[in-house]
């Protein structure tokens, strides 16, 4: 598993370097809805990118080493800003000074309604300007709840 996630990355990569943001923001949500609404994690990656509106052709990617690099690269800065005794998701961003700000999280079991995801983040971006804080926990209860297959 942690081998296909790994390729998966490397066509993301691919994605992000052929068609910016946009493309990986479809594509993610593409395996979104075959990996946690459907249960499909052995989907074809050609036919995701297609029904991404992606070009098909970036599935090459999967088997090319070549973009491990770039994802070695990225890993990196993500735990330097965060420290490597984290999981993901990692979320970065630079602050008004300019200082780059990472954390791990937030991790929820369910999508939030407007409302809830705006004040959720808010809260995330704040915390994160604390001097030395460090650590938000709790046990989890529950399982994942994704909501309709967008």
């Amino acid at each position: 598993m942690t081998a296909r996630t790994h390729n998966l990355l490397r066509v993301m990569e691919a994605v992000r370097a052929a068609h910016g943001e946009s493309g990986v923001d479809a594509l993610y949500t593409e395996y979104g809805r075959r990996i946690m609404h459907d249960h499909d994690f052995n989907f074809d990656v050609a036919e995701a990118l297609g029904a991404a509106g992606l070009d098909r052709g970036l599935a090459s990617a999967f088997e090319d080493d070549a973009w491990d690099e770039v994802l070695r690269a990225e890993m990196d800065e993500a735990l330097a800003l965060c420290g490597d005794d984290v999981g993901t998701p990692i979320i970065a961003w630079d602050q008004p000074d300019g200082e780059r700000i990472g954390l791990f999280g937030p991790v929820i079991s369910k999508q939030l309604e407007r409302d809830d995801a705006l004040r959720l983040w808010d809260s995330f971006v704040s915390i994160a300007t604390i001097p030395g804080f460090w650590e938000i926990k709790r046990t989890r209860t529950e399982g994942p709840a994704f909501g309709a297959r967008p």
